[in-house]
């Protein structure tokens, strides 16, 4: 049975009520010594916690997108077949543009509570030796006639971590906020991709590649955009794509808009870090020199050319805007970026948060990538 959705809750809460019923019913009624009605009494109330315990853990993590499945809570999924070294610029020397079309069969996805339109698929990447699922979905106007001929833009979103490749739909509702704002002409006819980042157990792999571990960036920046251009109508352009992410995806979508101004525009980071080490249990906080290399503030500092990207980074005082602002000093012309306070008692480290922000972000995608 999934981890997630509405059956599992259900059972859950069944059990919830057969544990307090069981001492309300039996209570004075267990016979035997009194050593063995002590112990029987005891296990009911310890039945009664653990039932709870873990309804709560579901509803928990069907809020937040956490875990998605029985594999990502056990920490034993596993999703790299290979992890070759592909030097500098994650391609292995091969040119992804001209190798054979990468055309995905997508189909609508099972789980309701990711909203209407959202799209599932497998992908094995070609480059990277990753395989996992890759959700979409496409702007109102994709369908729409008038627009048969237009080439979209596309902004990728990850999860914190642990993190569902599901929760920018499920729990921030990315869709069903920006559809109404897109048919209005609020905000640019995105197309939205949703990549699994989980991609080692219970390691996160700070989106980078590691030789000889994983090539988490060459599976984001490559094999995933390769497969939307391919698949979609969607802008092949570094103009054309942004990446945003929030807690330990913000920090991916930084490093990554920052790595790859040829394959990216701009980046969001909601609530985020520069260092690695912000999730010390990171593959890139190891070491000095994979925490360096994997920074995007020092990587700003260290770059032959500023890259010609901009950066939106929201968060409170010390969780992402002072971040924020170290970037913003470290920028040299074409990089940008752009800093938001988040008040105190707005909410915290939080989806609720993140989930309010989704307006305002697009808005400022908009002007920030070709549409």
């Amino acid at each position: 049975m999934s981890l997630t959705g509405t059956p599992f809750l259900l059972i859950t809460i069944a059990l919830v009520v057969v544990a307090l019923g069981l001492p309300l019913g039996l209570w004075g009624r267990i016979g035997g010594p009194r050593l063995v009605r002590h112990a029987t009494r005891f296990l009911m109330l310890l039945f009664a916690q653990a039932t709870a315990i873990v309804m709560v853990f579901v509803i928990v993590n069907n809020a937040n997108g956490l875990f998605d499945t029985w594999a990502d809570l056990l920490g034993t999924g596993n999703h790299v077949k290979a992890a070759a070294d592909l030097g500098p610029d994650g391609t292995g020397g091969k040119t992804p543009d001209q190798g054979p079309k990468t055309v995905a069969k997508f189909k609508p996805t099972a789980d309701k509570r990711m909203g209407p339109g959202v799209l599932e698929t497998q992908l094995k990447g070609h480059i990277s030796g990753v395989e996992g699922e890759v959700y979409a979905w496409l702007p109102p106007q994709y369908d729409d006639p008038a627009y048969k001929d237009k080439k979209f833009p596309v902004v990728e979103v990850l999860p914190g971590f642990p993190g569902s490749a599901k929760a920018w739909f499920g729990t921030l509702e990315v869709n069903t906020q920006l559809k109404p704002m897109m048919q209005r002409g609020e905000v640019a006819p995105f197309i939205i991709v949703a990549p699994r980042t989980t991609l080692l157990g219970d390691t996160d792999t700070g989106c980078a590649n590691i030789p000889g571990k994983v090539n988490a960036d060459t599976w984001l920046s490559v094999d995933v955009r390769k497969m939307v251009t391919d698949t979609f109508r969607a802008d092949d352009r570094a103009d054309g794509w942004a990446v945003a992410g929030y807690s330990a995806g913000a920090h991916c979508a930084a490093r990554l808009a920052v790595a790859h101004p040829d394959r990216y525009r701009a980046g969001v980071s909601l609530s985020g870090y520069n260092d690695p080490a912000g999730e010390p249990g990171a593959l890139t906080a190891k070491t000095p020199e994979l925490r360096d290399a994997n920074n995007p503030l020092k990587m700003l500092e260290h770059a032959a050319t500023p890259p010609k990207v901009a950066l939106f980074v929201s968060g409170a005082e010390t969780d992402g805007y002072q971040g924020g602002q170290a970037l913003k000093q470290a920028a040299k012309p074409p990089t940008t970026v752009q800093t938001v306070l988040i008040p105190a008692g707005a909410g915290g480290h939080g989806t609720a948060v993140w989930k309010r922000q989704v307006p305002d972000v697009f808005k400022w995608l908009t002007k920030q990538v070709a549409h």
